[in-house]
């Protein structure tokens, strides 16, 4: 125990190294079960489709959520403006340099692969290209030239911050990483990059029958491997101008997937998958609301798809393909359905893996009979003259000037927090907080404590007469909450003050880098409560919180049961609040909330560097500063709040370009509901006191009681 208040020598630990796992793999679990009874649900209703009508009822409400989930599309979209930059005269075929307005301020660059000779109502090819390259990478310049050489008009765009379209700094794997940050800061408007994505095709689609008088009956969207085919799926589900679909790698076994499957793959195939950095993949209430990839690709029936892997398929134990035919036999339309596929695995290596950056000659050699078959295109000789990058540049000296993505992000983002912040203007006070309790539930998702908590404690006290107590609180089945309460025995038993600390560190940060400010408090009489609530300091499981880390894993899967990390941690937040309230030697209505960072901060000089070069860069973590105010929000008896390493609100991560704060604190949607400011105005006369870091964000106006200092 500690001699003279000196609050380093506490040890923050409460489980032993086997409970740390124990309570670790616990988290998990619940996790895994509840993806687990998402698949099971989803079995129990397919075994009960036995006809169109059957397949419509279960297909409709779950497109109508998928279209919904993707966030608010422009209305009242007229035809695209459209540029052309530039012209190539090829060997019977013409590409033309194109840039379009997908949106107010959002220009497409694109190559649009025509043939030599004028066609009346040529089939339309789109392309949608991977994760990995741009518009000019060479397969999709052997796809554009070689079905343009056989008479159709084949559009390949940028798509969102990539090619020409890309605003950050390029470099190995660089779009990869802000294909992420992007999709992060279109969540907090209330969007999604699957959405933004989506969108930019249908616009194409609009210029190829407007301008290039295409057959309607015959367009063709293709969507590459590695995350080509995720907006290709989802398109085709919600554009029915789509006629043919080609998703790689999207509704069924995915390239990481066992090969070749069990034989009992219909009873454990994982159909609601997994979440990662990859938005487009694992998409937001996809399990709660049931669009699986699956019901996606289904739903392109009755016209025509190509079901379309990378590798090997195992066709005979494929549950899906089985669940495809299915549904295609109850239009009558098994001619309609077709597949491609390419051999070997994965962790295997050319020639025998069929590795390709988009799609490979060999993936489109199954395409081209089918294409014939369905839409007369003759199966063409496949043509390789690749040029030079500079050819397909779109972007000229008079084309037009692309916004930063994060200021039309912004744009949208306040738009939309000023309509929220009308609907609140005629409510009283305590209407405003029941308003702002119920829409910020809807964002978070379950936040209410399931149960009093159980409870376990151990009292130590050492010569100086400071109280540690260890308490184990179970506030879920599989969810128990380790905390410390420090307190000086005064020698008078009554009620005193209570500060509840919060930080992603958890109580290990508050006692090594809040020493002083901890003994002050309990010097002057308060009892100090650091909780670990789920996923922070022992209860939790991950070092790194970057973009492919663990953290963002489980925080994407909860997204997809619409749940959120912090609305799930707001509840273990409230069950402490709740219990301590309850305690004789504490006054219930002076419980004190102190969210606090511990994170370091970058350098005024720091440059963001590229991925794996430099120095790593800082995330911020204001994890205990937003709980600390959603805790106020909906626990009356808070009566005051420190915040401490608070970002300036959602609208702060559309400031630039880059993004640096973990996948686990954002919350989706977040600028439809205002933003934190208009929880931090609800909150008065409560006194708020918060206080900025060093390269910090400003909070910026000041409201109610707020009284803002600099540290």
């Amino acid at each position: 125990m500690p001699e003279n208040n000196d609050l380093t020598e506490i040890s923050p630990s409460i489980f032993s190294m086997n409970e740390r796992e124990a309570y670790k793999q616990s988290l998990l679990q619940d996790l895994q079960s509840r993806c687990k009874a998402i698949n099971q649900n989803d079995r129990e209703a397919w075994l009960k489709i036995n006809s169109k009508e059957d397949w419509e009822s279960f297909r409709n409400p779950r497109i109508d959520a998928l279209k919904r989930s993707l966030g608010i599309f422009p209305s009242n979209a007229v035809n695209p403006n459209i540029c052309v930059t530039g012209i190539f005269e090829g060997d019977g075929y013409n590409i033309e340099n194109i840039v379009y307005e997908s949106r107010t301020g959002l220009y497409v660059t694109a190559n649009l692969y025509k043939p030599s000779l004028s066609q009346f109502k040529p089939p339309a090819i789109v392309i949608i290209h991977s994760h990995h390259n741009p518009k000019t990478q060479s397969e999709l310049q052997d796809m554009g030239m070689t079905w343009a050489r056989n008479g159709c008009v084949v559009l390949v765009m940028d798509q969102l911050g990539y090619g020409e379209r890309r605003q950050h700094t390029p470099g190995p794997r660089q779009d990869y990483r802000f294909r992420y940050i992007n999709g992060i800061q279109l969540h907090v408007i209330g969007d999604s990059l699957m959405g933004w994505m989506i969108w930019d095709v249908m616009r194409g689609i609009d210029i190829l029958l407007d301008r290039y008088n295409v057959d309607e009956e015959k367009i063709i969207l293709i969507g590459s491997v590695a995350g080509g085919g995720d907006v290709a799926g989802v398109t085709a589900a919600l554009d029915t101008r789509i006629k043919c679909a080609i998703p790689f790698n999207f509704g069924g076994p995915q390239p990481e997937t066992q090969y070749p499957l069990p034989d009992n793959a219909e009873e454990i195939f994982d159909y609601m998958g997994g979440g990662s950095w990859e938005s487009t993949r694992n998409l937001r209430l996809s399990g709660r609301d049931g669009f699986l990839h699956w019901v996606i690709v289904a739903s392109i029936a009755p016209r025509y798809l190509i079901y379309a892997h990378e590798f090997s398929w195992d066709r005979e134990h494929d549950p899906i393909w089985k669940r495809l035919q299915k549904v295609f036999g109850f239009y009558n339309a098994s001619e309609n359905l077709f597949f491609t596929h390419g051999s070997g695995v994965l962790s295997g290596q050319p020639p025998e893996a069929t590795h390709c950056n988009n799609v490979g000659a060999i993936h489109r050699k199954m395409i081209h009979s089918a294409l014939e078959k369905w839409f007369d295109i003759p199966i063409p000789q496949e043509y390789q003259n690749r040029l030079p990058e500079n050819k397909l540049m779109c972007l000229k000296q008079n084309s037009p000037i692309q916004q930063p993505l994060h200021r039309i992000f912004a744009d949208i983002g306040i738009s939309r927090s000023m309509t929220f912040r009308k609907s609140l203007d005629k409510l009283t006070p305590n209407e405003k907080i029941d308003h702002l309790r119920q829409k910020w539930a809807e964002l978070l998702g379950d936040i209410n404590p399931k149960s009093d908590p159980s409870i376990q404690m151990s009292k130590d006290q050492a010569n100086n007469d400071i109280c540690v107590e260890r308490i184990l609180l179970e506030v879920e089945l599989s969810v128990t909450v380790p905390m410390l309460g420090i307190y000086k025995n005064f020698g008078i038993d009554k009620p005193r003050s209570a500060v509840i600390g919060i930080a992603q560190r958890g109580k290990d940060g508050f006692l090594k880098e809040r020493t002083k400010k901890v003994s002050d408090l309990i010097e002057k009489g308060s009892i100090i409560f650091l909780p670990d609530i789920r996923y922070t300091g022992e209860n939790c499981s991950f070092v790194s919180r970057d973009r492919q880390s663990e953290s963002t894993s489980i925080s994407a899967t909860e997204w997809m049961l619409g749940q959120t990390i912090l609305g799930s941690q707001l509840r273990d937040l409230r069950s402490v609040i709740r219990y301590i309230g309850t305690r004789s030697d504490v006054k219930s209505n002076e419980i004190k909330l102190w969210g606090d960072s511990f994170a370091p901060t970058n350098p005024s000089d720091f440059k963001d560097p590229l991925i794996d070069e430099g120095q790593s860069l800082y995330q911020a973590e204001p994890l205990g500063a937003i709980l600390a105010l959603f805790g106020a929000l909906y626990e009356e008896n808070v009566s005051a709040i420190i915040a401490r390493g608070m970002i300036d609100g959602y609208r702060s991560i559309l400031n630039d370009t880059y993004c640096y704060i973990p996948h686990d604190a954002i919350i989706p949607e977040a600028m439809t509901a205002g933003d934190l400011s208009d929880i931090i105005a609800a909150l008065a006369p409560r006194l708020l006191l918060m206080v900025r870091l060093p390269n910090g964000v400003d909070a910026g106006k000041r409201f109610g009681n707020l009284v803002y200092n600099v540290d």
